[in-house]
């Protein structure tokens, strides 16, 4: 399944389970389906196969600002709106508005074989302004409760440079431990620039 979003200059792709993908006056509803995660243990073996859920990717160019208003309608601990960025199969991160578990939060996850897992701060609602960057190699990402001032998150790189600079991005839904959860993304925007600066909130 493909979808061209008239904020995006890059077609989207739909990776796997179906997301229920929808597309309508500016806002993109996506559903995860029971137990969906996508997550490899750090304590697992190199062989673990990494769980899976509803993504929905394609290619920006350059350096930019991959922008989203995220409202997760949460049902279950753990269910989650993320901005999903992917490098490779084992190679991928996610900035998530997830409740983890027993309030909204920010939180980051990075894969690099095995996924880590860190919280940010809690969010007081079930919305936020969630910001993916690229900077040459360097990735960042940034949250905000008005999409006006950010606040700094997490700066790292993933893969080669080749594959740095060939990266995926775009939306992903998650319900690791309930029966399902529906998230909305409106105020959808790519800029064709990194951020200005890494931590004085622009």
């Amino acid at each position: 399944m493909n979808i061209e979003l008239p904020e995006l200059p890059f077609l989207l792709r739909s990776y796997g389970p179906d997301g229920q993908w929808a597309y309508a006056d500016g806002v993109l509803t996506g559903k995860a389906g029971p137990r969906q995660d996508r997550f490899v243990p750090p304590a697992g073996t190199a062989l673990d196969p990494a769980s899976d859920a509803p993504r929905l990717l394609g290619a920006p160019e350059g350096d930019f600002q991959f922008i989203a208003r995220v409202t997760v309608g949460f049902t279950a601990d753990f269910d989650a709106g993320v901005l999903y960025l992917h490098v490779g199969e084992r190679e991928w991160a996610k900035l998530c508005l997830e409740r983890s578990p027993a309030e909204p939060t920010v939180c980051t996850v990075v894969t690099r074989g095995h996924s880590d897992d860190a919280n940010a701060f809690v969010v007081g609602g079930d919305t936020v302004w969630l910001r993916i960057s690229r900077t040459g190699t360097a990735f960042m990402f940034h949250a905000s409760p008005d999409g006006e001032k950010w606040t700094f998150v997490r700066v790292f790189s993933l893969g080669d440079e080749t594959s740095a600079r060939a990266a995926l991005i775009g939306f992903m839904t998650q319900a690791p431990a309930g029966d399902g959860c529906v998230v909305t993304y409106d105020h959808i925007e790519l800029r064709p620039e990194g951020p200005k600066g890494q931590r004085d909130g622009s």
